[in-house]
């Protein structure tokens, strides 16, 4: 039986933390998860993560997590109610799919 050579697993290096990172990004212009993932090259589900934990460090900061909400792109319907920070999947008044992601910012 052959054994699998054993390397360390070594992470890429990053200057700065993810969060730390996501909230440079998002000082003074909003971006959607898709946006961020992109730009820190992460999951879009693990910055749905990261986003939480920065909403509330955040304030506690005296800085403010502006999210603008999502809106149905076929009738117009806004979720603005909505705690979670993910994208709805449908609309509750036309059922249809087609919704904008929500968008944050960080405001002093």
């Amino acid at each position: 039986m052959k054994t699998k050579s054993k390397e360390a697993f070594i992470p890429a290096e990053r200057e700065d933390t993810i969060r730390h990172t996501i909230i440079f990004l998002l000082d003074g212009q909003s971006l959607s998860a898709k946006e961020i993932s992109a730009d820190v090259k992460v999951s879009e589900k693990e910055v749905y993560g990261h986003l939480e934990h920065i909403r509330k460090t955040v304030n506690k900061s005296g800085y403010n997590m502006i999210i603008t909400p999502s809106e149905c792109n076929k009738c117009g319907f806004v979720f603005k109610k909505r705690y979670r920070l993910k994208k709805p999947g449908k609309c509750p008044v036309c059922s249809s799919e087609s919704i904008s992601a929500p968008l944050f910012s960080i405001v002093e």
